[in-house]
C-alpha cells in the first residue's frame, strides 16, 4: 500500500499506535469511530503492508541507571561501496549500536551507541575501531543529558 492508498482514518491509526502500539482494537475502534472488524482489517493491512515495521518496548534508561551514550563520528580511509558496507555490517552486528547512519559530508557513519560506562567504551571502541585499519578518525561525543527521545515519524496530513 502506498501513501495515495491511505486515507485520513489509516494516518490516525499510525499515529495513534505510534503513541500506544499496545492499544487494543477495541479502543482503537471507539477511538476513530471504527466497528472493531474494520479496525483490525485496517491495521492489519498497516502491518502487512510494512507502514508498520515492527512493534517494541522502548525501556526507560533511568530504570537501568549509569548508562552512557555516546554519539560517534566515523570517517574511513576506502569509501568504496565494499569498504562501507563491510563497516556498516560490522556495527549494525553489535548490540551497543542503537543507531548507525552513513552521512554526507562530513564523517562517513554517524552511530549511537550505549554502553555501561567508560571502560565499555573502551571496549566497544577496541572492537569496532581500533582494530579495523580502514578506520582513520574517531570522534566521540558523550552524552550529559537526554532532553528528548522519541520514536515518532511525522506523518503528512491528507484531508487537512
Amino acid at each position: 500500500m502506498n501513501f495515495l492508498a491511505m486515507d485520513d482514518v489509516d494516518i490516525a491509526l499510525l499515529n495513534a499506535l505510534q503513541d500506544d502500539a499496545s492499544a487494543s482494537n477495541q479502543s482503537l475502534a471507539e477511538r476513530f469511530d471504527l466497528s472493531p472488524a474494520t479496525c483490525l482489517r485496517r491495521v492489519r493491512r498497516l502491518r502487512e503492508s510494512g507502514w508498520i515495521a515492527r512493534e517494541v518496548a522502548i525501556v526507560d534508561p533511568d530504570r537501568i541507571g549509569g548508562l552512557l551514550t555516546a554519539v560517534i563520528e566515523i570517517s574511513l580511509d576506502r569509501q568504496d561501496a565494499a569498504a562501507l558496507d563491510a563497516f556498516e555490517d560490522r556495527v549494525v552486528a553489535d548490540a551497543a549500536v542503537q543507531q548507525c547512519y552513513r552521512v554526507s559530508p562530513g564523517p562517513d557513519f554517524i552511530l549511537i551507541a550505549t554502553v555501561r560506562d567508560m571502560p565499555g567504551y573502551q571496549a566497544l571502541a577496541q572492537r569496532l575501531f581500533t582494530t579495523d585499519a580502514n578506520v582513520r578518525n574517531v570522534k566521540a561525543f558523550f552524552s550529559v543529558k537526554r532532553a528528548k527521545f522519541d520514536t515518532r515519524m511525522p506523518l503528512p496530513t491528507l484531508g487537512a
